[in-house]
């Protein structure tokens, strides 16, 4: 957790003294101190704290905001949230068998609108089919997604992909295989290329090369899983 080098970071980035801010923050000086000393603030503080600075309360607490590029710190200025990591506050929902396993929910192409809107919510992840691969290690999230049209050849059409998910977007290599929710264009399965520290975007390239890469913005991705592998049954 960074949440007190995190304090500390952005009142001296913002030049701004501990008397200063813990008047704006309603606090007295002394808690202040005792927050950039490790002293957990209650809920609500931390709130406004992360609403003072303009960052994401997942960003405030879990990530090491001075490892940022000038280029992201300056979007914060202007009041844009900055996430690349892909750990906003929220939960990823998840179902298990009789003993405990997590299942890996199969996302079809036709309930893919539905998921991109209904990720978090526990019922409509209820209703997924779901199967399990015992060979996938054990300390990951999986899910199943099928894929549509023939850009990843030599992966078929309507082929089922499964991917791990990925908590931390700076993780991502590029080349990599992943299969990323978007906000605007639903599934899709493409090699990611991340351009975070420069353009927060990831430019995504097919195997078929037909189809020209293009770039997304990372304001626009809601999940991120890494390719694992692929199956081609059907699903009644």
């Amino acid at each position: 957790m960074f949440f007190s080098t995190n304090l500390k970071f952005l009142r001296e980035r913002k030049q701004i003294s501990q008397t200063d801010l813990a008047r704006t923050l309603e606090l007295s000086r002394t808690t202040l101190i005792g927050y950039e000393k490790g002293v957990q603030p209650p809920f609500p503080k931390l709130i406004r704290m992360a609403e003072h600075f303009k960052v994401s309360l997942d960003a405030l607490i879990r990530y090491d905001l001075s490892k940022l590029s000038g280029f992201q710190l300056s979007e914060i200025d202007r009041g844009m949230d900055v996430d690349i990591t892909g750990q906003k506050l929220r939960l990823l929902t998840v179902t298990t068998d009789n003993q405990g396993n997590e299942n890996i929910e199969m996302v079809a192409t036709k309930a893919q609108a539905g998921y991109a809107n209904g990720y978090g919510d526990p019922e409509f992840v209820e209703k997924l089919p779901k199967f399990q691969l015992p060979f996938l290690p054990k300390n990951r999230t999986y899910r199943c997604f099928q894929i549509k049209g023939d850009s990843m050849l030599p992966i078929p059409e309507n082929a089922w992909v499964t991917g791990s998910f990925v908590q931390d977007w700076n993780e991502i290599k590029n080349g990599t295989p992943c299969i990323i929710i978007t906000k605007d264009d639903g599934v899709v399965f493409k090699l990611v290329y991340p351009n975070l520290e420069t353009e927060q975007s990831f430019q995504l390239v097919s195997s078929n090369r037909i189809y020209q890469p293009y770039s997304i913005s990372v304001k626009q991705v809601l999940e991120i899983w890494k390719f694992e592998t692929w199956n081609s049954f059907e699903v009644g």
